[in-house]
């Protein structure tokens, strides 16, 4: 018997605000977290601003022995999972610690500490200058350890890697955990912490990234026709999913149900999506079917829309793949003008995104974006400027990564 999985707890750390009630205020405002970079000099790269985390001191979260032993995305994850256990209300006395697990996702790692450490050996002319917390800081698994070492989980417990896609898929691999009876409640979700020098640098060197120094807040503009590459973000998302049963005997408040979830791959190319979006539609497809649902009963659709040129409209050409002509009840909006792209973690925000969208009845609005891609056909909704009122019973989130990744979830209403 498969069981039925919902989300009882939310939290996130964000380049727009460092709760849950911080970052919906300021996504349907449509206020962006784009500005210069703080974190290091940029002067020198193509592109000197990103989305970074505002007013985040990790003294205010965390003990000075855990900031200490941890990288930022470590951080960044503990405190988001920190603000959903809490949202949750679970009692871990009242379970058996092995029922509750941990699937975290993140895409690169310490990047903090390994460029520090790095650094000193070369400055140290080869001598072992390297510090007994390197490699605990630095590996990628080491949130969701951290995550379960905080609060006593005893359950599945393993980190997913898939890119920019990570996120969906740490958040589908607890959602079927939980269908199998495996674990009553996983703790998941994404963290990135990628704008240090190296990893900024080398989404510079690949021309990523857009380049509007002057103008950093209108710079993520996805569907735009003057679109010219993602903003880069950091922070974290998390979700408490827990198996339904066990959510209502306890009374939680549920925030929505996941009916359906599925990965492919591009095969294609080692960093472009495919052009006619194949691995995409299929992904929402499949995704789609395992719900019991066509793209007709999708209220909103979060797309990953990153606000490259191929990018946005191959995942446009995937969507018309299962529509043919876009109902007209299917909103679209691309919340990374907002927030920017939080890459591993984006899945996890934007998961948030799609829960908060049903429980308010609201679709947030995609910002910067003044002259739609001629190449998109008219009939396609794209909520463009401010938050529009609409029915919300249904929502889709993408996800997409380097390698051929493609990650789609499926939420709705209990």
């Amino acid at each position: 018997m498969l069981h039925r999985v919902v989300i009882t707890g939310l939290g996130a750390l964000t380049p727009v605000g460092n709760d849950i009630p911080g970052l919906w205020q300021n996504v349907l405002a449509g206020r962006s977290g784009a500005a210069p970079i703080t974190h290091f000099d940029a002067s020198l790269f193509r592109t000197q601003f990103a989305a970074e985390l505002k007013q985040y001191n990790a003294s205010d979260y965390l003990s000075h022995a855990d900031s200490k032993r941890t990288d930022r995305f470590t951080q960044y994850a503990l405190i988001a999972a920190d603000q959903a256990i809490n949202d949750s209300g679970f009692e871990l006395s009242q379970l058996d610690p092995f029922d509750v697990g941990v699937i975290w996702g993140n895409g690169q790692g310490g990047m903090d500490v390994f460029e520090e450490q790095v650094t000193e050996y070369v400055k140290g002319n080869g001598q072992p200058r390297f510090s007994p917390f390197f490699v605990p800081k630095l590996i990628a698994n080491m949130a969701s350890g951290m995550i379960s070492i905080r609060n006593g989980f005893m359950g599945i417990n393993y980190t997913t890697v898939s890119a920019c896609a990570t996120s969906n898929t740490a958040i589908m691999d607890a959602f079927n955990y939980i269908r199998l009876g495996k674990a009553k409640i996983i703790v998941t979700g994404g963290s990135e912490a990628p704008i240090t020098p190296a990893s900024f640098g080398g989404f510079s060197a690949i021309k990523a990234m857009s380049t509007r120094n002057d103008n950093p807040a209108t710079a993520s503009r996805p569907f735009d026709v003057e679109r010219d590459g993602f903003v880069m973000g950091e922070g974290a998302g998390a979700l408490v999913l827990e198996e339904y049963e066990h959510a209502v005997r306890r009374g939680a408040t549920i925030y929505g149900e996941i009916t359906g979830a599925a990965m492919t791959a591009d095969a294609y190319h080692m960093t472009a999506t495919h052009p006619e979006g194949l691995g995409a539609a299929k992904a929402m497809q499949l995704a789609l079917a395992e719900a019991g649902l066509t793209i007709q009963d999708v209220d909103y659709l979060n797309p990953h829309a990153t606000s490259t040129p191929v990018g946005d409209l191959s995942e446009i050409k995937a969507i018309l793949r299962l529509a043919g002509t876009p109902p007209p009840t299917l909103h679209i909006s691309a919340t990374k003008s907002i927030t920017g792209h939080l890459m591993g973690a984006a899945g996890a925000i934007e998961a948030i995104i799609c829960l908060l969208s049903m429980r308010d009845n609201v679709i947030p609005p995609t910002i910067n974006t003044t002259e739609l891609d001629p190449a998109i056909p008219k009939d396609v909704s794209i909520v463009l400027g401010e938050a529009r009122s609409a029915r919300v019973n249904t929502t889709l989130s993408n996800a997409f990564g380097f390698g051929g990744h493609n990650a789609t979830v499926i939420f709705q209403k209990v």
